[in-house]
C-alpha cells in the first residue's frame, strides 16, 4: 500500500465518500487510494465487468469490455462531495494501463478517468483526458479543474465508454493545485472607456474561411456590410501529433502568411477590420488536447518567434485590429520546470509584440477551451493595451448536436440533460466573463459562437439570437463561426445536413447577421 497521512486515510475512505477537509493549500492531497484496503473498495459502484485483482504494489482495478459490447459503458463510480474545494484548482490523476483498447468513435470515449459534476452556472461538466485507447503499459492519465462557486455533489469514475479490451487502473490522487481565487475587485462606479482598439460603434463579422478568395471577402465586406473577420492561420485541427515538424512548419507557414498579405489587402479594400488568429501553433496538440507550446521549450520558443515574425513583417498595416495569440488554450497537466503556462505563454508573446509594436491590440485567451467557465481561472495580464477574448457553445450538447455527439433533436430554448435552458442560462453562464470586464473594466471580443445548422425547428435561429442580444447588451465586438467553411455552420445552408447547397432564399440565421451587419459603420 502507497504511503499516506493517517487522517487522510480516515477521512477519505471510512465510508465518508468526501475529500479531505483539511486540505486546501496547493500541494495538499485532498484524496488518495490504492485500492489496497476493502474500505477503499466499498467506496466504488459495483459491476460484473469490475475486479480488484493483485497489482504491481497492492491491489488494482480491472474493467473488461468485450467486442460485442464495445458500444456499451463499463465503468464504476464514486461520489464525491466538492462543497468545501469550491474555487481550488484540483489535479485528479491515476495509474492506467490497457490492453487491445479499440479506438472509439468520439475522443471523449475509450479508456475512463472522468470527474462529473453539474451546478447552475455551469451546467452538466465531463472532464477526462482524450484520445486515451490501445495498448499500453502503466502511464499517469490526468486532467484538472478549477471548481465553480456553486459546485456541491461530483461522481469520479473509472472504465471504458465506447471501446472493448481490458483497462487496469491504481493509484488515484487528487491534489490542490491552487487556492481559491481572491474576490474580483469592486467594479468602478464611473470607469473612463475601456480600450478597444478602435474607434467604432461596434466591430460584427465572421471567423474566416480557409483560404484567401477575393470574391467571398467582397460579398462580405460589400453585401453583407461586416466589418469584421477573425482570419484562421489552421490546418489538421484536433488531429493530435501534427505540426511537429518545424521545417515543414516553416514552408506551411510562410504560405499562409503569402495568403494572409492577400487577406489584408482584400479587406482593407473591403472595409473589413482582420484578427490575424493563430489556430495552429507549433507542436499541435496531444491526443488530451493540451497544446504543445505549455509543455515543449522548443515549441514556445518557435511560437513567439513567429509572433515576433508577424509583428514586423505587418508593423503599422490599417486593416488588422490585433493579434489573437492563442485558439482556445487547453492544459490538464502543469508545466514542466521552466516552461510558461497557458497565460505565461500567451505573457511571453505579448511582451515579444510589445517590443515591436507598442499599440496593437493583442488578445488574451481564456483557460479551457477559450470559455466562459476559463474566465474564473483568469487573471490581468500585465501587458498594455490587451483585449480578453471569450468562446460560446454552450450548451455544448445543442450547439454541436450531431457533431461531437450522435444525440440530434435538442432543442433551444428546452430541457437539455434534464433541465430547462432558454436566455437566462445563457446569460448565467456568461457571468464569469461579464463580472471580468466590470471588475477590471477591459473590452471583451467574442471570437467563436454559433448553433449546427440541423438544431431543429428555429432553433439555431434563437439561440444566436439570444446570444447576440447579450454580447450587444455587454458592448462585446463578435464574430460568428464560420463563413463559407464547413457548411455545418454556414448560414448559407438550409437544416438537412445532406444538402450541400446553398439555399435560394436567405436563411432566418442569415438574416439575424445581416440585421445586425447593417447597423455597422466601416472602419
Amino acid at each position: 500500500m502507497m504511503t499516506r497521512p493517517i487522517n487522510a486515510l480516515v477521512v477519505c475512505t471510512l465510508f465518508s465518500l468526501t475529500l479531505c477537509a483539511w486540505a486546501t493549500q496547493p500541494g495538499d492531497v485532498v484524496f488518495e487510494t490504492d485500492f489496497g484496503m476493502q474500505t477503499e473498495q466499498a467506496l466504488w459502484s459495483k459491476a460484473s465487468y469490475a475486479q480488484w485483482m493483485p497489482g504491481p504494489d497492492s491491489v488494482t482495478l480491472r474493467i473488461q469490455a468485450a467486442q460485442d459490447r464495445a458500444s456499451a459503458s463499463h465503468m464504476i463510480s464514486m461520489p464525491l462531495s466538492l462543497e468545501s474545494w469550491r474555487g481550488c484548482q484540483l489535479l485528479f490523476a491515476c495509474r492506467v494501463k490497457a490492453q487491445d483498447v479499440t479506438r472509439p468513435a468520439q475522443p471523449y470515449l475509450g479508456v475512463k478517468f472522468m470527474l462529473h459534476y453539474a451546478t447552475p452556472s455551469s451546467g452538466p461538466v465531463w472532464l477526462n483526458e482524450n484520445d486515451v485507447y490501445g495498448t499500453f503499459d502503466w502511464k499517469t492519465q490526468s486532467f484538472t479543474v478549477r471548481l465553480p462557486d456553486d459546485v456541491n455533489q461530483a461522481d469520479l469514475s473509472l472504465g471504458l465508454q465506447g471501446s472493448s479490451g481490458t483497462v487496469w487502473f491504481d493509484e488515484v490522487r487528487v491534489t490542490v493545485l491552487a487556492s481559491p481565487r481572491p474576490a474580483r475587485p469592486v467594479p468602478m462606479e464611473n470607469p473612463g472607456p475601456a480600450f478597444r482598439g478602435h474607434d467604432l460603434p461596434r466591430l460584427r463579422g465572421v471567423m474566416s474561411p480557409n483560404a484567401f478568395d477575393k470574391e467571398s471577402l467582397r460579398v462580405l465586406g460589400q453585401e453583407w456590410h461586416a466589418n469584421l473577420i477573425r482570419w484562421q492561420l489552421t490546418r489538421n485541427w484536433g488531429k493530435a501529433g501534427t505540426e511537429r515538424d518545424l521545417e515543414e512548419y516553416d514552408q506551411w507557414f510562410a504560405g499562409k502568411l503569402a495568403d494572409l498579405d492577400l487577406v489584408l489587402e482584400a479587406c482593407k479594400e473591403f472595409g473589413i477590420k482582420v484578427v490575424i488568429d493563430m489556430h495552429s501553433p507549433p507542436g499541435g496538440r496531444y491526443e488530451n488536447s493540451d497544446l504543445a507550446i505549455f509543455h515543449e521549450p522548443v515549441y514556445q520558443d518557435k511560437f513567439v518567434a513567429l509572433w515576433e515574425q508577424m509583428a514586423r513583417r505587418y508593423l503599422g498595416h490599417p486593416a488588422i485590429w490585433g493579434y489573437d495569440l492563442i485558439n482556445e488554450p487547453v492544459q490538464s497537466k502543469p508545466s514542466p520546470p521552466g516552461v510558461a503556462n497557458w497565460l505565461g505563454t500567451q505573457v511571453r508573446a505579448a511582451r515579444a509584440i510589445r517590443a515591436i509594436d507598442p499599440t496593437r491590440p493583442i488578445f488574451i485567451a481564456a483557460a479551457n477551451w477559450d470559455s466562459a467557465d476559463g474566465f474564473r481561472d483568469l487573471d490581468p495580464v500585465d501587458v498594455p493595451n490587451v483585449i480578453y477574448q471569450t468562446h460560446m457553445y454552450f450548451p455544448h450538447q445543442f450547439t454541436h448536436q450531431g457533431v461531437s455527439n450522435t444525440t440530434t433533436g435538442i432543442k433551444f430554448p428546452g430541457e437539455i440533460n434534464g433541465k430547462w435552458v432558454d436566455k437566462a442560462d445563457l446569460r448565467e453562464h456568461l457571468k464569469p466573463v461579464r463580472e471580468f470586464q466590470l471588475a477590471y473594466n477591459v473590452h471583451i471580443y467574442a471570437g467563436e459562437f454559433s448553433a449546427i445548422r440541423w438544431a431543429p425547428g428555429d432553433s439555431a435561429y434563437q439561440y444566436l439570437k439570444a446570444v447576440i442580444e447579450l454580447f450587444e447588451e455587454y458592448g462585446w465586438d463578435w464574430s460568428y463561426h464560420a463563413y463559407r467553411e464547413w457548411d455545418g455552420w454556414s448560414v448559407e445552408h438550409g437544416p438537412d445536413p445532406n444538402d450541400h447547397t446553398p439555399t435560394t432564399e436567405p436563411t432566418d440565421r442569415k438574416k439575424l447577421l445581416l440585421e445586425w451587419f447593417a447597423k455597422n459603420v466601416k472602419p
